[in-house]
């Protein structure tokens, strides 16, 4: 069964994307309903300095992508975690793709009349910290390209695993009983991790760089990963699938951080949240 990676497009926003002018608009946007089932979607993204190319993503992530938020901390509707929707878009002279966060902002103003509130509840979250064991990452090399790089990335997945192409050298993956990262930034790191633990993860390490590493899961502790994250990309599962859940916990998460000098602290915080007061599912025409 596919398996699409709901933080791809906020990773990509992290990796190089940052926050500019207020709401500049696309020139030309295409907002058209993903065809075909979620299990067999692939979703893949392309933005250069011109384009922007947006393939089979839940509103709820383009949602995240606009506002700079996780997923997680959308509340609206059910139905913003399964409607997907594809969108190509075309950065106006002037504008860079810096700005593309406050353009998706507009577009889904546009497209789907979406009008939301922002208000601050406590959740309980784990805090990733340095852990007393030695730290076992190693920095990745800056990028002294110059002139930014197109960001191309795709996500694939199934029962034996989760790959996810992040562009210009990012990626990680979740095979059997194993987690591998390549040039992330911790932020990115527990955005990726979150799927898979039963509650939001806040980066608390104060690791600035972008990082190499990988760690081993017990083989058990996969399979009930696999199924929060199907759950969390809004794909439904049987009651097999959730009574697995039932006595599986983060804990061997953490346990596994921790040979590598990280550690996953549960405690509660308070998270910024944006909440949908309306939106429309079918977008208005192109």
């Amino acid at each position: 069964m596919h398996v699409w990676i709901g933080t791809v497009l906020r990773a990509a926003v992290l990796l190089g994307l940052a926050q500019s002018s207020p709401h500049p608009r696309f020139e030309v946007a295409s907002v058209r309903p993903t065809n075909g089932a979620v299990e067999n979607q692939s979703t893949n993204f392309h933005v250069d300095a011109a384009q922007v190319r947006l393939v089979s993503l839940p509103l709820k992530y383009y949602i995240g992508m606009a506002y700079e938020i996780k997923p997680g901390q959308i509340l609206g509707p059910d139905w913003i975690n399964s409607e997907r929707y594809d969108i190509q878009a075309t950065i106006p002279p002037g504008n860079s793709r810096d700005q593309l966060p406050q353009m998706l902002q507009s577009l889904l103003e546009d497209r789907f009349g979406m009008k939301i509130h922002r208000e601050t509840r406590d959740f309980p979250v784990y805090a990733l910290v340095l852990g007393k064991a030695p730290l076992k990452v190693k920095e990745a090399q800056p990028d002294e390209s110059g002139a930014p790089a197109p960001v191309n990335g795709a996500a694939s997945g199934s029962v034996n695993g989760i790959s996810v192409n992040l562009g210009n050298g990012s990626s990680w993956s979740f095979v059997p009983n194993r987690f591998e990262v390549h040039r992330l930034s911790m932020d990115v790191f527990v955005s990726c991790l979150e799927r898979f633990a039963d509650r939001p993860i806040v980066n608390m390490t104060g690791l600035p760089g972008r990082y190499d590493f990988g760690f081993d899961v017990n083989p058990e502790d996969y399979q009930p990963m696999m199924i929060r994250n199907t759950i969390a990309v809004g794909i439904s599962v049987g009651p097999q699938a959730l009574k697995a859940l039932e006595n599986s916990s983060s804990a061997a998460l953490s346990d596994a951080l921790e040979k590598i000098g990280l550690k996953l602290e549960p405690r509660k915080a308070p998270l910024d949240v944006i909440v949908l007061d309306d939106v429309r599912r079918t977008p208005t025409e192109n």
